[in-house]
């Protein structure tokens, strides 16, 4: 039995190849939970379809195959530290939370293990699979069309993603679909016909049982401090109206009278609120989370230049106008591509 690799320090982290970190999901804490989605998909009658379960850079199943990538750094909680602090938004961090990915992850296994694609029903609720695929997407949200599982009513992304997360809901243990769903007779629809493929596929073996693996972290050159490194996307820099949007949330040193309560500084509250406001917004508006992380930082260094700050004790407060705030730019760049006309 082999001796599991020490754990890397924060200074070297970075640092080291993916494939000589000895990254595997056997013995991790990946490992039950996988062991109890299988148990999941047996009680739903799903055992013709094996998927194949390996690390990568990111969730998703190439297609044409039955392997699930799960992200490699669920595997290691020094590697879940390491993402999140150069502002990766971490999918899957609880438990629950990894079932959801992985019931949303399967739709897609049985989609290319049957090529329901190819079927003229699956087509007629869904759509053509052939439909660009499209990483910046619009949403509409709360529309009736779609159920709603993954954040960023991930159904609405493309006709395969429309599947996958119709065939979630209908997975997950104790959902009553039909009632939440009862006043959506788009969106029940395809529930409905995901409940009648379901049982007519049952008893039969797939055509496509295919287990290669993409972006396979065993063998990954990259480092992480490679894989982080990204564009600075779009600047928000110069564009008129957020300095006076950030006067309406913050004051500037030294205007707050002597005997009023100690001041925070502003820039350090909105680095503090990044990271959940990016899962936040991206829950209910579809602006991706690190869009929405970039832009509360680009917010901070801004506030940070007008010495700007808070009153001691009124963090909630302030907190809540930051969301409002950012979630507005969300909502701008979505509608209009930019966060401000």
């Amino acid at each position: 039995m082999s001796t599991p690799p020490a754990v890397f320090q924060e200074a070297t982290l970075g640092s080291v190849p993916l494939r000589d970190l000895g990254l595997s999901i056997r013995g991790t804490r990946l490992e039950p939970v996988i062991a109890a989605f299988e148990e999941e998909l047996r009680r739903a009658g799903i055992s013709r379809v094996r998927p194949h379960f390996y690390l990568s850079t990111e969730w998703g199943v190439p297609f044409g195959t039955v392997s699930i990538a799960l992200p490699f750094y669920l595997a290691r909680e020094e590697l879940l530290q390491f993402h999140a602090d150069h502002g990766g938004f971490v999918e899957g961090q609880r438990p629950s939370d990894i079932l959801r990915y992985l019931r949303h992850e399967m739709g897609h296994v049985l989609n290319y293990a049957y090529q329901l694609y190819e079927r003229e029903d699956w087509v007629k609720h869904f759509g053509s699979i052939t439909q660009p695929y499209e990483e910046e997407y619009r949403p509409d949200p709360f529309s009736r069309r779609f159920v709603c599982h993954l954040p960023g009513w991930y159904a609405q992304k493309h006709p395969d993603e429309d599947w996958a997360e119709t065939f979630a809901v209908w997975l997950t243990p104790g959902r009553d679909w039909r009632s939440e769903y009862a006043g959506w007779p788009e969106a029940l629809a395809k529930l409905n016909y995901c409940d009648r493929l379901l049982a007519e596929l049952k008893d039969r073996d797939p055509p496509v049982t295919a287990t290669e693996a993409d972006e396979d972290v065993s063998a990954l050159p990259l480092t992480l401090e490679q894989l982080y490194h990204g564009g600075s996307g779009e600047d928000i820099d110069g564009l008129p109206g957020l300095d006076g949007a950030l006067r309406a949330i913050f004051e500037e040193a030294g205007e707050a009278d002597e005997r009023a309560a100690p001041r925070r500084p502003a820039a350090s509250l909105l680095r503090r609120l990044g990271p959940e406001l990016a899962g936040a917004v991206y829950q209910w508006t579809g602006h991706f989370p690190e869009r929405t992380q970039r832009l509360v930082r680009q917010l901070a260094a801004r506030a940070e230049q007008l010495r700007q700050v808070y009153p001691e004790g009124q963090e909630t407060s302030v907190a809540l106008n930051v969301t409002a705030l950012v979630t507005a730019l969300a909502m701008n760049h979505l509608q209009r591509g930019s966060y401000l006309p």
